[in-house]
């Protein structure tokens, strides 16, 4: 049997050779300079009991050993579909050719010991040998502390999205506390952001997040408004914006333990642990203002009054006008129709989440794009809500690119016209601060927003305009008070996302041009 042995840590080689035998020791790799024995040990948590661990920063890698294989098995297993992300920085997981972890006194151990054991008692009745986490309820119940700005279903909906697949979120007030319950695809999911997110505040210094498990399993949602909302219904009612949901679920629901006093797992350290907060969330721990700005907040959908209260917290720390932390503003793209995709449905589809400077398809590989963001808060807004959905057939990958900036074709050589600037153009959505558009974000739906009619078109004009590419058009209807503005639905996501590319700007003549975006309500 062999074993990692941490004295002998500066002549260790790692275990690079990806080995592919079972062991109850993981092999981390890539992990950020900075990096401390708590996020490492968060990797393993939701999978089983974390028994030892051995750090070797000079070389960014790191061993854990779990309490069985079978835990191990589920760790590697999870995180071959899902990179995990420490800092923004993907690492790579694998097992190791180390059947078990011996460790020896020197003060990196020392400190490693101490934070396991720290760990272990905070949250022993969670992880515990709680074996398999997929048997946890993929229901969270949310409540937020200190609530000093506005919190919204779709702040919600952008913070736990970064972790796994939001079904569904139902938001009250209870106790005269704002509280949530959220359903995710699936336990281990849950159980991730429990770890992960729980004393977490969503602003500097206020608006805390308690984490604990729901006694339901499923949620039974309603109506799709700014109180609840069912992702995987976009045909639900808007209702009267007040959820209903079953009383004595909602009993079981709450008919809980409390939650923790202590703060979550990862609050020792600045930015959030194994899939922590994207840089515009991050804005607590010890005392650290990272980057963020009122547009990031903005872009979340809060309302204008929290807009007002976010702007103010912003500039009160110094923050207006700074981008957000790393400049993850260019995005990755992948799994397109290569014979439909032009840079000008990708400069439609994703300025609809913030404003597109620069398109290029590759030239070599034309299932692939980067799109340069105007900054880091608006590709991760777009990548949130695009990753997954389909376009011209195919279901797009939307991720965060190592690049920073797209760069232009050279003088001379031509690209086939696959690389557009549209810095300049007039078809920015979010160039004026406090744009409306701002709060008008919303995922991909059937039913689309549309604004800037001329009095003279009716109905059947634009039932018309809309079919005339193919797509089914299911519903319409005015608005009552602004015939200026309507809503369609189409016959699915994909043709709606489709219609909005073609159809955003038409000219409808009288120097009228059709605004087109998705739509939260139904009709």
């Amino acid at each position: 049997m062999s074993s990692a042995n941490g004295s002998d840590s500066k002549k260790f080689k790692g275990d690079i050779r990806s080995p592919g035998v079972p062991s109850r020791v993981v092999h981390l790799r890539k992990l950020p300079n900075d990096i401390n024995e708590t996020e490492v040990i968060s990797l393993g948590l939701p999978f089983g009991k974390v028994t030892n661990l051995l750090m070797l920063k000079g070389k960014n890698q790191a061993f854990l050993e779990l309490n069985s294989e079978e835990s191990a098995q589920t760790m590697v297993s999870y995180y071959s579909s899902v990179t995990p992300l420490i800092r923004n920085h993907p690492v790579y997981v694998q097992y190791s050719t180390h059947k078990e972890l011996k460790t020896d006194n020197s003060p990196n151990q020392v400190r490693a010991q101490a934070a396991l054991q720290a760990v272990n008692a905070l949250d022993g009745e969670v992880v515990g040998d709680m074996g398999c986490p997929l048997s946890q309820s993929p229901v969270l119940r949310i409540i937020v502390d200190n609530l000093v700005y506005p919190v919204t279903l779709e702040v919600l909906y952008q913070i736990f999205s970064k972790i796994g697949v939001v079904l569904k979120i139902i938001t009250f007030t209870k106790n005269g506390q704002f509280q949530a319950l959220l359903q995710y695809a699936d336990g281990m999911a849950a159980q991730h952001a429990k770890l992960s997110l729980d004393g977490q505040n969503i602003y500097n210094a206020c608006c805390t997040l308690r984490i604990s498990f729901s006694k339901l399993t499923t949620l039974n949602v309603k109506y799709n408004n700014d109180k609840s909302r069912d992702y995987t219904r976009p045909d639900l009612p808007t209702g009267d914006s007040q959820p209903h949901v079953d009383h004595q679920a909602m009993a079981a629901a709450f008919g809980m333990a409390p939650l923790h006093a202590a703060p979550g797992l990862i609050s020792a350290s600045p930015y959030g642990g194994g899939h922590g907060f994207p840089p515009h969330f991050a804005l607590q721990q010890a005392g650290l203002s990272v980057a963020g700005f009122p547009g990031a907040l903005a872009s979340l959908g809060v309302s204008q009054g929290g807009m007002a209260a976010a702007a103010a917290a912003a500039s009160r720390l110094s923050m207006s006008g700074m981008t957000a932390q790393g400049g993850h503003n260019v995005l990755l793209v992948s799994n397109l129709n290569p014979e439909s995709v032009t840079p000008h449905c990708l400069f439609i589809l994703f300025g609809v989440y913030g404003d597109v400077m620069r398109v290029k398809i590759l030239f070599n590989k034309k299932e692939n794009a980067l799109i340069q963001m105007s900054d880091g808060t608006q590709a991760q807004l777009a990548m949130s809500h695009l990753n997954g959905q389909r376009l011209h057939g195919r279901a797009m990958r939307v991720t965060l690119s190592k690049h920073t900036t797209v760069q232009l074709p050279r003088e001379g050589h031509e690209d086939q016209g696959l690389t557009k600037d549209y810095s300049t153009s007039p078809l920015h959505r979010f160039k004026k601060p406090g744009s409306k558009n701002y709060s008008n974000i919303f995922p991909p739906s059937a039913t689309l927003h549309l604004s800037n009619i001329p009095p003279a078109v009716v109905e059947e004009d634009l039932r018309g305009l809309f079919a005339s590419s193919g797509s089914t058009v299911k519903a319409f209807k005015f608005f009552q008070k602004d015939r200026k503005m309507a809503l369609i639905q189409m016959g699915s996501v994909e043709e709606a996302i489709e219609s909005l590319i073609e159809f955003h700007n038409h000219d409808l003549g009288e120097n009228h041009h059709l605004r087109v975006s998705f739509s939260k309500s139904t009709i």
